[in-house]
């Protein structure tokens, strides 16, 4: 289960680098509201890590593509609901933190990969 979950984990790395190309080229080339931008950013890099980890980390579906597709969308937003919400609680609950952001960033990166993965693994990937 470690392999799969270093791959899910370069998985996202490679999803994270699509959406902030996209972002990227949305914002500086065309004059996009990052806002605007990262609505279109983000389903690329949803698609992809999706094709990815079925085709290199997990290798089967639990449901039907499309029905699969949905619960794994359904899953990013969540993780990154948790992400978000682990982030300000380490900086409320730890006032140091907010001088030193990238260490809630990296803490709430690490529970959304925890959940993320577990949540897939079990609820659209086969094992």
């Amino acid at each position: 289960m470690a392999w799969k979950l270093a791959r899910f984990a370069v998985i996202g790395i490679v999803g994270f680098g699509i959406d902030a190309s996209v972002l990227h080229l949305l914002v500086t080339q065309a004059g996009w509201s990052p806002f605007t931008a990262r609505t279109l950013s983000f389903p690329p890099a949803l698609t992809a890590t999706f094709l990815l980890n079925r085709s290199w980390t997990f290798r089967a579906l639990r449901l039907p593509p499309a029905q699969a597709y949905g619960a794994y969308t359904i899953i990013q937003l969540v993780g990154a609901l948790l992400n978000l919400l682990v982030f300000f609680l380490c900086v409320l609950l730890v006032p140091i933190l907010y001088d030193w952001p990238l260490i809630p960033l990296a803490i709430g990166a690490g529970a959304a990969l925890v959940f993320n993965f577990t949540a897939s693994r079990r609820l659209v990937f086969g094992s």
